[in-house]
């Protein structure tokens, strides 16, 4: 058995979407990492169950889980303003309504709405189950939409319903923004206690940084074969997302957790902690 085979591997929980490429191209190539993809809201079951050592969850899962979590502070999914790709739409004006069809593949979208709903509007509307995608398999294109749902991901972009049936939308990175400021954090690398990812903390923030300076790759290659325009795609990803934690970052996560804490959405307001690259984490958590 040769030195390559022997060396250790690391399984990551990972998103197949176009937002997550430029964190988790590359990767794949390596012969010491395997990545295990699956929807936002399944990845942490893999964490927790020990399928995977590392993943790219929904960031409410920090204050979620069974089990307390560390992140890993090498990069996350997050936005500055406007996402595109997590949006309400609705056919009625937003104070009115009192049941929305949400997305089942993100947790952390779900509870930003409510979070959203309740400091805007003073509203806190029943939240359904709803599986977009499996709907329009099962009834057809034609299928009837709800009155509001919230939807993310390249579906939004690539087959969302005609914004001339919902007149009312919300892009809930915007709304999060003009309510407090800051930026937000959708997903980020964990791990579970006591594991030992200093080596994959340094893989994962190499190929980030790596992958900064591919942009025009993902463009060229990777956009149609998610059903992107070019153009609209490198808005995306050069204008409208974050990739790296900052102090902005921390502070919005922090607010985030105190608001779905004062709304009763989580238990306990779990602090931030930290794993992997250690030097890293002061600076990301500082003031």
């Amino acid at each position: 058995m040769n030195a390559r085979e022997t060396r250790a591997r690391y399984r990551l929980g990972v998103v197949s979407y176009f937002n997550t490429l430029p964190l988790i191209d590359g990767l794949q190539k390596l012969a010491d990492v395997e990545l295990v993809a699956a929807v936002p809201s399944r990845l942490i079951s893999l964490l927790l169950s020990g399928e995977v050592d590392a993943a790219l969850c929904s960031i409410v899962d920090y204050q979620l889980s069974a089990e307390p979590l560390r992140i890993i502070p090498a990069g996350l999914l997050g936005c500055d303003g406007s996402t595109m790709t997590v949006r309400l739409f609705s056919r009625v004006p937003p104070r009115r309504l009192t049941r929305i069809h949400c997305d089942v593949d993100s947790h952390t979208s779900v509870m930003l709405l409510r979070v959203l709903l309740h400091e805007r509007y003073g509203i806190r509307p029943e939240i359904v189950d709803f599986d977009a995608l499996r709907h329009r398999t099962a009834q057809g294109r034609d299928a009837p939409w709800p009155e509001a749902m919230l939807l993310i991901g390249d579906k939004v972009v690539t087959d969302s319903t005609p914004a001339i049936r919902y007149p009312f939308q919300m892009d809930l990175g915007a709304e999060w923004k003009e309510l407090t400021g800051l930026p937000f954090v959708f997903a980020a690398w964990m791990t579970r206690p006591g594991r030992d990812v200093r080596t994959i903390a340094a893989v994962l923030d190499r190929q980030r940084r790596h992958n900064r300076e591919r942009v025009e790759h993902f463009l060229r290659l990777e956009a149609p074969r998610h059903g992107w325009p070019i153009d609209l795609a490198r808005s995306y990803l050069c204008e409208m997302l974050r990739f790296e934690w900052t102090p902005e970052m921390v502070r919005g996560v922090e607010r985030f957790f105190a608001l779905a804490h004062a709304l009763g959405l989580v238990e306990a307001n779990r602090g931030l902690e930290w794993a992997g690259a250690e030097e890293a984490a002061p600076a990301a958590a500082a003031p």
